[in-house]
Formats: structure tokens, C-alpha cells, sequence
């Protein structure tokens, strides 16, 4: 692969090919509104090349490890002790509980990673993966550019779309709940959200399959007579893209969603089951030794090979590589350059703290948080970093981090989302933030 990314970095040294394609991305993504909030999604000018190899390795690896999860699911639902270790709220169990009406809870999911000698996963995207159709759209603008037109002269490539595979299993999902036969589709998360444009782009997929669509606040949705309503019309297959623990913060104004799903009247995808993995102890139960058991040996295996080293925050006993440790909090103390903090709830790096990152004094007061809140401590994986063309004053080469995130439509893996960062914590807006197509090598053309 080395090859590969020389070869497309040499094209870089023609300045007017440089020049030009940073003008068609720019343009590219002005067209499309690909754009975060303010920022544009895409600032590099060279896509995630990946091996053949690679990406099926990935895949199986991705396929042993949702294996585990769903196991790990199963044995949640049945033992009322197990799930205590996830924190839940009281709403959040109950509708965690409640009959989904479909087989899957997490129809769509994505698994966050790097991927170094191996990949390993730092977090379960269980509840609403984000990223689908930015990917896609950032395919259709990298095929234009000039200096990928030169490349596929020397390679063949093939794109990793994901897109329609939700609409797939949205569909597959809404006749397995079998209430009735033609869809109408809610996408619902909150007005103003920077992702906004990704939903427009859904809706457009959704319009041009023939099913109707709307874009909808979870305030907006009305819940009378048995049905439904968004924004005035009647919606039976919900896209829920807003999270469950921000629809239960803001109470009984926002319901409507919470009954319907509770009486059956609506398929909703992902499930609110899907909050049982997409906590971040869902890691820690696959990794910690108290709870080998559950899982078979080629379970096992995938979670020693691919799971990090992961923990609820508090003080007593645990394990850490098979050897006794007396006190997990003075272990987390003496190991900050090692360890990350991360909230069991949170999105978008939020409250993670990257203990190498920090002094002493600040992991300390960070650890006292956690201990008095619901945190897990997770073993640092190494985070790889490469070369990339940016387009920001004229075209320049920077090392950035780079993570591999695998999409899974009903457990099978399909595409994913690849981000860049100059920084060690990786999402859109840190450091020299960045999303980029990915593609697979297929040999030379």
C-alpha cells in the first residue's frame, strides 16, 4: 500500500494538478453542503487507500467482536445484576426492556478504531452511527477530482458505500415489525444540529426510493389515536437519530416518540434496546475476567485480541493482564500516560481525557471526577498516524491520526468512516479535523 500512496503523492508534485483538485474539493463540497456546522468535512486531498487484505481483515475482526456484543446483549436482558453495571437510569432500563418488534436492536452500527499491527476498538456505536452519507457524497466528489482521475489510471479502485445499506436494513427492519406495508419515514434528532445536512442528504436517498420523508424534532412528533404524527404527517418508520439520554433530558415535552416505540405503533431504528451496548461499560463487561464465562473461546480470542484493557472507575479489586491489582484507583493514578477517561455516556470525545496529554495534577482531579460520576478507564491503543496532502493556504503534507471505524448492517460489515486529526482525539472539529473517503485497492489498472 506504501506503493499506492507514493504514487498518489507524487501526483501532488504537479502544483496546477495540486491547485486544481483542492478548487474541485472545495467546490465539490460547496455543492454538496458537506459541511459540520461551519466547517467543511474534508480538507485532505487523498482518501483512506486500503489493502484488500486489510479490509476483510478488519471485517472478520469486526464480525467476532459484534459477536461477543450480542451475547453479551443477550445475557443483559436476562440478568437484572449484569445490567446494573451499565448505569442505567430507571427510563432508560424500561425502554431497554420494552419489546423492540424487530430482531436486531442495533439494525445499523459502527465500531470506532485504530487499526495499527491490529485493529482495535475503542467504543460501540450501538445507538445512531453518524457519517453514512457524508461518506458517500465525499466518494462522488473525490472521483471528480483531477489528481484521483490520474490515480485510477495507475489503480483500480472500489468505493465503500454505505448509505444504501441503511436504507436496507430500515426497510428489512420495518417488515420484520410488519404493522403495515408501505413506509413513511421520521428522521428525528434536534433542529440547529451541525449534522443537519447529513439528514437533508437521507431524505434525498429516502425521496428518490419512493418513500416518503421528513426531517422532524423529537418536540414536533405528536402521538394521538394510535399513530404517529410528524410535522403533520402520519410517520410509521423512524429513523432516530437523536440520542436516548438527551430525549430523556428534556422530559415529557418529548414523549411522543417514547410511546409510540413502548405501544408498537412505530418501527424505530435503531432500537432504544441499542442504549444497553452503546454504553461505554459494554466494553468493560466484554474485557473484564469476571465475566469470561459468557462468552465462547472464539469470543474470547476477539475480545483479547481486539478490546483494550477496559474498566468502570472506582476504587477495590480488579485484573489488569491476568495479574491481581489491589486498587483500581491508585492503579489509574500511577498509570496515567497510559490510560484514558472516558464518561459512560458521552459523544463526540466528550469529557475524554488523554492521560498523556495532561499533568499529573490534572489526571488526579479528573480521576476524582470520575470516581464520583459514571466513568470507565481504558488502555491506551497505539494510534497511527500518516501522511496527508491538506488544502488549507496552498497544499502542504501533514502527519495526522488516523482511525478506522467499520460500519455493521445487521451485524455485517459493510464500508467505514475514516477521520484525520492533528490531535490524539479524533472527531471532525479536533485539530486539523477531517473525514475522508475511503477505498479499496484492487491492484493496478
Amino acid at each position: 500500500m506504501r506503493r499506492a500512496v507514493a504514487a498518489y503523492h507524487a501526483l501532488l508534485e504537479d502544483g496546477s494538478l495540486a491547485e486544481e483538485s483542492a478548487e474541485a474539493l472545495r467546490e465539490g463540497q460547496r455543492e454538496r453542503n458537506l459541511v459540520f456546522g461551519d466547517h467543511p468535512l474534508c480538507i485532505a486531498l487523498r482518501p483512506q487507500l486500503l489493502e484488500r487484505p486489510r479490509y476483510r481483515a478488519a471485517a472478520e475482526a469486526s464480525h467476532a467482536v459484534y459477536g461477543a456484543l450480542r451475547t453479551l446483549e443477550r445475557a443483559l436482558l436476562r440478568d437484572s445484576d449484569l445490567r446494573r453495571e451499565l448505569d442505567l437510569e430507571p427510563e432508560e432500563e424500561r425502554l431497554a426492556l420494552a419489546e423492540p418488534g424487530v430482531r436486531s436492536s442495533s439494525p445499523s452500527a459502527r465500531l470506532d478504531g485504530f487499526y495499527s499491527d491490529r485493529l482495535r476498538y475503542v467504543e460501540y456505536n450501538a445507538e445512531s452511527p453518524a457519517g453514512m452519507a457524508y461518506s458517500d457524497n465525499l466518494s462522488e466528489v473525490f472521483a471528480d477530482l483531477p489528481v484521483m482521475r490520474a490515480f485510477r489510471k495507475r489503480y483500480r479502485l472500489r468505493a465503500l458505500k454505505v448509505r444504501d445499506r441503511q436504507l436496507a436494513v430500515m426497510l428489512r427492519a420495518f417488515r420484520q415489525w410488519g404493522k403495515e406495508t408501505t413506509p413513511v419515514v421520521a428522521i428525528v434528532d434536534w433542529r440547529g444540529l451541525p449534522t443537519v445536512a447529513e439528514f437533508e442528504m437521507f431524505r434525498e436517498s429516502f425521496e428518490r426510493r419512493g418513500i416518503r420523508a421528513v426531517i422532524c424534532d423529537p418536540a414536533e412528533l405528536e402521538y394521538r389515536e394510535g399513530r404517529l404524527v410528524a410535522d403533520g404527517t402520519p410517520v410509521n418508520l423512524v429513523y432516530r437519530r437523536v440520542l436516548t439520554t438527551e430525549l430523556l433530558a428534556r422530559g415529557d415535552a418529548v414523549r411522543a416518540l417514547r410511546d409510540a416505540y413502548l405501544d408498537g405503533a412505530a418501527c424505530v431504528v435503531n432500537t432504544f434496546r441499542a442504549k444497553l451496548l452503546h454504553k461505554k461499560m459494554s466494553l468493560a463487561l466484554l474485557s473484564d475476567d469476571r465475566y469470561a464465562s459468557l462468552y465462547s473461546p472464539e469470543h474470547r480470542r476477539a475480545i483479547a485480541r481486539h478490546i483494550p484493557w477496559t474498566r468502570r472507575v472506582a476504587e477495590g479489586r480488579t485484573t489488569h493482564g491476568g495479574k491481581p491489582v489491589a486498587d483500581l484507583s491508585a492503579f489509574i493514578l500511577d498509570r496515567r500516560e497510559t490510560l484514558v477517561l472516558k464518561p459512560n455516556d458521552e459523544y463526540g470525545g466528550k469529557g475524554v481525557v488523554l492521560g498523556w496529554t495532561v499533568s499529573p495534577e490534572e489526571w488526579e482531579q479528573s480521576l476524582l471526577v470520575a470516581l464520583t460520576q459514571s466513568y470507565v478507564v481504558q488502555e491506551a491503543v497505539p494510534v497511527p498516524r500518516e501522511s496527508f496532502p491538506v488544502a488549507l493556504e496552498g497544499v502542504a503534507f501533514l502527519d495526522l491520526a488516523i482511525d478506522m471505524d467499520p460500519y455493521l448492517f445487521d451485524g455485517k460489515v459493510t464500508g467505514c468512516l475514516t477521520r484525520l486529526s492533528s490531535s490524539a482525539l479524533l472527531n471532525v472539529t479536533a485539530g486539523a479535523g477531517s473525514i475522508v473517503p475511503a477505498y479499496v485497492v484492487e491492484g493496478p489498472a
